[in-house]
């Protein structure tokens, strides 16, 4: 007997959910969420339950320029970093960079939470109210809802969606390469093959990388902290605002 791995699994049905047309939204509250939560994922991928469909994007992403600039020891700005790679900025080198006015993003999160997850969703409202950044929640209440609610949060048409939440590692990694348009950022954890629109921010002590990949040996939910996460999450966004993504961003 063949036993697929909750990742394989994860990665066939997104598969199966783009190859049919169309995205099912299950689980959710009420009838008009459902509703919402369908339209949002059909205009995410172009794809309709309907006999009229079109076809799914997948120009490259166009990141969304900040003011400010980065500063000494963020990157090297003469060799800049490659696909995939890993970057350690120098502490504070992302400190002048903000979003620019009207900035956008989607806050996907699990429904039930860990008290890392909720630091995390903490470090991100903050970061929003203190740089006036409109945040957008999308929960994805049960284990069917994850891969709908990635697609919900596509369809939110925002300038960013932001991660946080174990969870959520394999439905994105599943289904970004389908919606190279959209940029998101993961907080605290990592996908293991990024395509160009998938940034992580994390650091030692997270690294999550996605089922069956399991958790870094260095794992240590005590690193998840208010102070850290904030770091992490703005020198995550600083680079995405300078267009470096497709990288992971490394804070000590």
């Amino acid at each position: 007997m063949i036993r697929l791995t909750r990742r394989a699994t994860t990665v066939l049905a997104a598969a199966a959910l783009v190859a049919a047309g169309s995205v099912l939204v299950t689980g959710c509250s009420t009838g008009a969420e459902q509703t919402g939560r369908t339209a949002d994922a059909e205009q995410a991928t172009g794809l309709r339950t309907g006999a009229a469909t079109t076809a799914v994007p997948t120009d490259a992403p166009t990141p969304v320029r900040g003011t400010g600039a980065l500063g000494p020891g963020f990157v090297d700005p003469d060799s800049p970093p490659a696909p995939e790679a890993t970057v350690s900025p120098a502490p504070h080198s992302w400190d002048d960079v903000a979003p620019p006015t009207g900035y956008r993003v989607v806050l996907l999160s699990p429904g039930k939470p860990d008290a890392q997850t909720e630091t995390l969703v903490d470090a991100v409202r903050s970061w929003a109210r203190s740089e006036d950044v409109t945040v957008v929640p999308v929960v994805a209440d049960t284990a069917e809802d994850r891969l709908p609610s990635v697609a919900a949060a596509i369809g939110k048409r925002t300038d960013l969606v932001i991660s946080v939440g174990d969870e959520l590692v394999d439905p994105i990694a599943a289904i970004s390469p389908s919606a190279l348009h959209q940029q998101f950022l993961v907080l605290g954890a990592e996908i293991a093959e990024p395509t160009a629109n998938v940034t992580a921010a994390d650091w030692t002590g997270a690294g999550f990388r996605g089922e069956g990949l399991g958790t870094s040996s260095h794992h240590d939910p005590s690193t998840f902290t208010d102070e850290r996460a904030g770091r992490a999450l703005r020198a995550g966004v600083a680079a995405l605002l300078n267009g470096y993504n497709g990288i992971v961003v490394w804070v000590a």
